[in-house]
Protein backbone atom coordinates (compact mmCIF):
# COMPACT_ATOMS: atom_id res chain seq x y z
CA UNK A 1 0.00 0.00 0.00
CA UNK A 2 1.21 3.08 -1.13
CA UNK A 3 0.86 6.45 1.31
CA UNK A 4 -1.12 9.27 -0.74
CA UNK A 5 -2.51 12.38 0.62
CA UNK A 6 -5.99 10.93 0.24
CA UNK A 7 -4.93 7.64 2.67
CA UNK A 8 -2.38 9.45 4.72
CA UNK A 9 -4.78 12.85 5.88
CA UNK A 10 -8.21 10.82 5.50
CA UNK A 11 -10.91 13.68 4.17
CA UNK A 12 -8.69 16.84 5.18
CA UNK A 13 -7.27 17.45 2.18
CA UNK A 14 -10.71 17.81 0.41
CA UNK A 15 -11.85 20.05 3.37
CA UNK A 16 -9.09 21.94 3.27
CA UNK A 17 -9.93 23.53 -0.26
CA UNK A 18 -13.55 23.47 0.68
CA UNK A 19 -13.49 25.48 3.38
CA UNK A 20 -10.81 27.61 1.23
CA UNK A 21 -13.74 28.06 -1.42
CA UNK A 22 -16.28 28.45 1.22
CA UNK A 23 -13.59 31.36 2.32
CA UNK A 24 -14.08 33.33 -0.79
CA UNK A 25 -17.67 32.50 -1.59
CA UNK A 26 -18.40 33.79 1.91
CA UNK A 27 -15.99 37.29 1.80
CA UNK A 28 -17.59 37.73 -2.11
CA UNK A 29 -20.82 37.46 -0.30
CA UNK A 30 -19.84 40.35 2.40
CA UNK A 31 -18.06 42.43 -0.42
CA UNK A 32 -21.57 42.62 -1.95
CA UNK A 33 -24.14 43.38 0.71
CA UNK A 34 -24.85 46.88 -0.25
CA UNK A 35 -25.13 45.76 -4.23
CA UNK A 36 -28.46 46.40 -5.59
CA UNK A 37 -29.88 42.54 -6.66
CA UNK A 38 -26.97 40.25 -5.57
CA UNK A 39 -27.87 36.89 -4.62
CA UNK A 40 -25.65 35.31 -1.89
CA UNK A 41 -24.07 32.24 -2.02
CA UNK A 42 -22.81 29.51 -0.51
CA UNK A 43 -21.33 25.76 -0.67
CA UNK A 44 -23.64 23.40 -1.09
CA UNK A 45 -21.79 20.60 1.69
CA UNK A 46 -24.24 17.72 0.49
CA UNK A 47 -23.36 18.08 -3.02
CA UNK A 48 -19.58 18.29 -2.66
CA UNK A 49 -19.75 15.28 -0.54
CA UNK A 50 -21.87 12.99 -2.98
CA UNK A 51 -19.24 13.97 -5.52
CA UNK A 52 -16.21 13.13 -3.62
CA UNK A 53 -17.74 10.25 -2.67
CA UNK A 54 -18.69 9.55 -6.11
CA UNK A 55 -22.28 8.77 -5.15
CA UNK A 56 -25.32 10.63 -6.64
CA UNK A 57 -29.23 10.43 -5.69
CA UNK A 58 -30.41 11.31 -8.91
CA UNK A 59 -30.35 10.62 -13.14
CA UNK A 60 -27.10 12.60 -15.25
CA UNK A 61 -28.78 15.56 -17.86
CA UNK A 62 -27.90 15.14 -20.92
CA UNK A 63 -27.26 17.56 -23.40
CA UNK A 64 -28.76 17.15 -27.15
CA UNK A 65 -26.62 19.83 -28.91
CA UNK A 66 -23.94 22.34 -29.01
CA UNK A 67 -23.97 25.09 -26.80
CA UNK A 68 -26.16 23.82 -24.13
CA UNK A 69 -25.10 24.13 -20.73
CA UNK A 70 -24.80 20.46 -18.92
CA UNK A 71 -26.41 19.92 -15.37
CA UNK A 72 -22.51 19.00 -14.72
CA UNK A 73 -21.26 22.26 -15.07
CA UNK A 74 -23.59 23.70 -13.00
CA UNK A 75 -22.42 21.61 -10.01
CA UNK A 76 -19.02 21.81 -10.81
CA UNK A 77 -18.56 24.17 -8.37
CA UNK A 78 -20.74 23.12 -5.88
CA UNK A 79 -22.08 26.61 -4.98
CA UNK A 80 -26.04 26.85 -4.36
CA UNK A 81 -28.29 29.67 -3.73
CA UNK A 82 -28.64 31.13 0.06
CA UNK A 83 -32.24 31.30 1.25
CA UNK A 84 -33.29 34.94 2.43
CA UNK A 85 -34.21 35.50 5.73
CA UNK A 86 -34.90 38.95 5.43
CA UNK A 87 -34.72 40.12 1.82
CA UNK A 88 -34.19 43.49 1.07
CA UNK A 89 -36.16 45.88 -1.15
CA UNK A 90 -33.71 46.10 -3.63
CA UNK A 91 -33.12 42.47 -4.06
CA UNK A 92 -30.34 41.55 -2.07
CA UNK A 93 -30.45 38.51 -0.12
CA UNK A 94 -27.07 39.06 1.82
CA UNK A 95 -27.80 38.97 5.55
CA UNK A 96 -24.37 40.63 6.72
CA UNK A 97 -24.62 38.86 10.43
CA UNK A 98 -25.03 35.92 9.13
CA UNK A 99 -22.60 35.80 6.89
CA UNK A 100 -19.98 37.17 8.90
CA UNK A 101 -21.01 34.07 11.68
CA UNK A 102 -20.49 31.84 8.74
CA UNK A 103 -17.52 33.37 8.12
CA UNK A 104 -15.54 33.03 11.64
CA UNK A 105 -17.67 29.12 11.79
CA UNK A 106 -15.59 28.55 8.43
CA UNK A 107 -12.01 29.60 9.89
CA UNK A 108 -12.54 27.48 12.59
CA UNK A 109 -13.53 24.67 10.31
CA UNK A 110 -10.32 25.57 8.24
CA UNK A 111 -8.09 25.81 11.33
CA UNK A 112 -9.36 22.41 12.84
CA UNK A 113 -8.37 20.42 9.27
CA UNK A 114 -5.10 22.28 8.99
CA UNK A 115 -4.22 21.07 12.80
CA UNK A 116 -5.00 17.69 12.06
CA UNK A 117 -2.71 17.61 9.26
CA UNK A 118 -0.44 19.02 10.98
CA UNK A 119 -0.48 16.72 13.85
CA UNK A 120 -0.37 13.71 11.26
CA UNK A 121 2.92 14.96 9.60
CA UNK A 122 4.20 15.31 13.64
CA UNK A 123 3.84 11.45 13.59
CA UNK A 124 5.30 10.87 10.45
CA UNK A 125 8.36 12.85 11.24
CA UNK A 126 8.80 10.85 14.62
CA UNK A 127 7.96 7.80 13.32
CA UNK A 128 10.88 8.31 10.19
CA UNK A 129 13.43 9.45 12.98
CA UNK A 130 12.89 6.73 15.68
CA UNK A 131 11.40 9.36 18.14
CA UNK A 132 14.90 11.81 17.89
CA UNK A 133 14.07 15.24 17.41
Amino acid sequence: MSLTPDNLFGIHTQALDLWQRRTEVLANNLANADTPGYLARDVDFRKVLAAAGGASDKLPLQTTGPGQIGAADQAADGLAYRVPTQPSMDGNTVDAQAEQAAFAANGVHYQASLSFITAQIRMLRTAINGGQG
